[in-house]
């Protein structure tokens, strides 16, 4: 195709979007609407993945110690602890420091727990050589004496799958439902145009012009329309996530897991985002085409 062939398709295709401009501006609303939506549901969908993959990889068993165990019963239960075969090293917490830790995620309103009143347990945290040895771990762990609970990453890990699980596929559905609600919004503003252009498109097809001469500045007029819809959802989703990165990535830090970067998540769902709404400007946009080039 030429450059001046080239130049006046995309000429043909703003003109368009200019002169259907209320049609144009509902078709451009319900793309942003719609990528908004998708891109909160993919933002959440990866992050869940990255946190679970987190968790299960998780070499760490949390070893909750009963409570009135004495400080003798204590550094047995440690010696017994770094016995189990596959054990790197054990470190001890009290439930005084776990409070703190708490009080650091959730705000001061848990410091009224502290002293006689605070409910949780000491801790011992035992780290694994390989991931693959923390269920052992977990399960030799839980039988020795004065221990209240084990418990480790991979547990934690199938619970969240199953919860999110129904959470994804619900996501997906209902994305999907509006990517269709998106083309037609699109095909029937495009519609519009082919419309009162339609006298236009017939003689270009009786003087010899191909179906993709006359095709393409539509199908660009839908992509523009895509594109357009874009940019506000993802002005958005950029500054929303960076906020919530802030906010949530101090809490998770504590816990030592951590949420994707915005350098990791921002470009790579723009990019993504931006394309799938000029495919799908662009895919309305061919399905409004179809009968009115049967001339």
């Amino acid at each position: 195709m030429k450059w001046t062939t080239i130049k006046r398709h995309l000429r043909d295709s703003l003109r368009s979007l200019k002169r259907n401009g209320w049609m144009a501006f509902a078709a451009i609303s319900g793309v942003a609407v719609t990528i908004l939506l998708v891109g909160i549901s993919l933002a959440l969908v990866f992050n869940v993945t990255k946190l679970s993959r987190d968790v299960e990889n998780d070499v760490r068993v949390q070893v909750l110690v009963e409570p009135k165990t004495t400080a003798k019963q204590k550094d047995t239960l440690k010696s017994e602890l770094k016995e189990i075969t596959g054990v790197k090293t054990v470190s001890y917490s009290s439930k005084a420091n776990e409070l703190k830790k708490v009080v650091s995620q959730y705000g001061n309103s848990f410091k009224m727990f502290s002293g006689d009143d605070n409910p949780l347990n000491d801790v011992f945290t035992v780290k694994a050589n390989d991931p693959k040895a923390t269920v052992k771990i977990a399960k030799k762990a839980a039988k020795i004496k004065h221990v209240a609970k084990a418990s480790y990453g991979g547990d934690q890990a199938r619970k969240l799958f199953r919860t999110m699980d129904s959470v994804r596929n619900w996501g997906v559905a209902f994305s999907v439902l509006l990517l269709i609600v998106a083309i037609f919004l699109i095909a029937n503003t495009i519609r519009i145009t082919i419309l009162s252009r339609r006298n236009e498109i017939e003689i270009m097809r009786l003087v010899g012009a191909t179906r993709w001469y006359i095709r393409w500045p539509f199908i660009l007029e839908g992509a523009w329309t895509g594109l357009l819809g874009a940019i506000v959802p993802l002005i958005i989703i950029d500054f929303g996530y960076a906020s919530v990165y802030r906010a949530v990535g101090r809490q998770l830090a504590t816990s030592g897991y951590s949420l994707m970067t915005t350098s990791q998540l921002v470009w790579p769902l723009n990019l993504t985002l931006l394309l799938v709404a000029m495919l799908i400007g662009a895919f309305g946009a061919a399905i409004s085409m179809r009968r009115f080039l049967k001339v």
